[in-house]
């Protein structure tokens, strides 16, 4: 009953976000996705490249050379993400922390796409059992949405070269926040991801051997 109930919930969810939408044309764009790329004409080009990502476990490794300001202040986390992108405000990553008061256990939690609130609940249930809860922001996404945007357009979109480096991003960010709760003496680290969130997540939990445990959401069988 729950799953028909969560199910119900993310079809209003999507039907709402249609609002504002807008036709654009399909893009390659693979130097984007794909830095070095250099000119790619043909879907056939950019699905070698694709291919080579999938096979190198490196395509999801945070670069060697890392901005390291976090900023934490009055329950904020906020630091610069490793992939530069032409929209300014969303190359700084904003996180809310909810704190549980102990420093055992933290999880990150990922957000569906064009969420328009951050989980209070579900971070209230957590932080109380002590969990500290930490509501990352997604690419495009709230604080580091795009000026004059009404949904996370520039995330997933018909640019399909933008969209890959999204997700890569999203899962540097992730990468990133994990290292830093790890170096604040948390030990037990989860990922919980909802409908887009998920695939994120589950993308770190693969990646990421400082998770513990991950919870995922709405997952579809294909991000196709």
């Amino acid at each position: 009953m729950y799953h028909s109930w969560l199910d119900r919930w993310d079809e209003r969810r999507a039907r709402r976000g249609e609002v504002g939408k807008k036709t654009t044309d399909f893009i390659l764009d693979a130097d984007r996705a794909f830095p070095g790329a250099g000119k790619i004409a043909s879907m056939e080009e950019f699905c070698v490249l694709a291919d080579q990502a999938v096979a190198d476990p490196a395509f999801f490794d945070e670069p060697s050379e890392s901005d390291e300001r976090f900023e934490w202040k009055d329950g904020w986390l906020k630091f610069p993400s490793d992939i530069a992108t032409d929209i300014a405000p969303n190359n700084v990553v904003w996180a809310k922390v909810i704190e549980s008061g102990s420093f055992d256990r933290a999880m990150v939690i990922f957000h569906h796409w064009n969420a328009s609130a951050r989980n209070r609940r579900i971070a209230s249930f957590f932080s109380r059992r002590g969990i500290t809860v930490v509501e990352i922001a997604m690419p495009y996404h709230f604080e580091r949405s795009r000026p004059g945007s009404v949904h996370a357009d520039y995330m997933l979109s018909p640019n399909l070269g933008r969209t890959i480096q999204s997700i890569r991003q999203a899962v540097l960010d992730g990468r990133k926040l994990i290292r830093w709760l790890k170096s604040e003496g948390y030990r037990d680290i989860s990922v919980l991801g909802m409908s887009l969130g998920s695939w994120v997540a589950g993308l770190i939990a693969a990646h990421d051997q400082a998770v513990s445990k991950a919870s995922l959401f709405l997952t579809a069988g294909s991000l196709a």
